[in-house]
């Protein structure tokens, strides 16, 4: 989930790191951690609280042999890994807040994980990669905001304007939700309507919507899994307007929540290799329909 998310509460990470003098391989925190506590949930720019040793996972998948066209040949699309797998190290750096036009807000979280530790960062460059290889496949070039080739971050403001910078045709951030148990599914994030400080989205909530429209529909076909059953009513589409890699964006955005990691059916799904090159799938489907009008 984005660090920017509202729907799971959660301390901040500085907070927790003061109060227990401790902390864990992701964000976990707290004096004598029970190994069999799951860590808390979180939204976009959201932190886990306990971390345990990932499992084993596939890398990246190849990039086809036989791409099926070059229909995205001469259009820009920007991969945005939620989260870094090294932030859990750098507490002091991702708890600076930074500007995002309506407000301040941390730099960014750690992300969360599933009850077996199998963390939020991990699962958003896995199918980052997987889906840059079949936008690539297509013809598009793809630019990552990040490929865990730096310490820490890019924070949130940061990761607005590499996708800005590009020009890009359209940028989608990936993610996992942190909500509770039986909350499952998969959901869109647009931008809402804002202007106010260095935010200005009035020209991309069309089309934002459209991409998250398009995604929202590919991804279900290609998952076999369902809109949220907790938020947009069924839709698989949620606005907000407190997200700044959205507030900062000038060129099309959307964030994909794939589904919830506290919920151990949707965690299940998440963990499995199958199941993540579909959810990539989904979202170049989604992104190719969207850029071929």
């Amino acid at each position: 989930m984005p660090n920017d998310h509202r729907k799971t509460a959660r301390r901040p990470l500085a907070l927790v790191l003061a109060a227990t003098g401790c902390c864990a391989v992701l964000a976990g925190c707290g004096a004598a951690p029970d190994p069999a506590a799951p860590p808390s949930g979180k939204g976009p720019e959201r932190s886990a609280t306990r971390s345990a040793p990932e499992p084993s996972r596939t890398p990246s998948s190849p990039a086809p042999t036989a791409p099926e066209n070059r229909s995205l040949a001469g259009r820009t699309v920007v991969v945005d890994p939620g989260h870094n797998p090294g932030n859990f190290q750098h507490s002091k750096e991702i708890n600076q807040k930074v500007n995002i036009g309506t407000n301040r807000k941390e730099c960014d979280t750690t992300g969360t994980s599933t009850n077996d530790g199998y963390s939020e960062a991990s699962f958003t460059l896995d199918v980052s990669h997987r889906l840059r290889d079949l936008l690539t496949a297509r013809g598009a070039k793809v630019v990552l905001t990040h490929d865990a080739d730096r310490p820490w971050g890019p924070c949130i403001d940061e990761r607005a304007r590499i996708g800005n910078a590009a020009r890009a045709d359209a940028v989608v951030s990936v993610h996992a939700d942190g909500s509770a148990v039986g909350n499952r599914g998969f959901h869109v994030i647009l931008p809402a309507r804002v202007r106010e400080g260095a935010a200005d989205t009035a020209k991309i909530v069309g089309p934002s919507r459209e991409l998250g429209e398009r995604i929202a529909d590919r991804f279900a076909r290609a998952t076999g899994t369902a809109p949220a059953n907790y938020l947009g009513n069924g839709t698989g589409l949620d606005v907000r307007d407190d997200l700044g890699g959205l507030n900062l964006s000038t060129v099309p955005k959307v964030f994909v929540e794939c589904g919830n990691m506290r919920d151990p059916k949707d965690a299940q799904l998440l963990a499995s290799a199958a199941w993540r090159q579909k959810a990539a799938q989904g979202i170049a489907d989604g992104i190719a329909t969207y850029l071929q009008g």
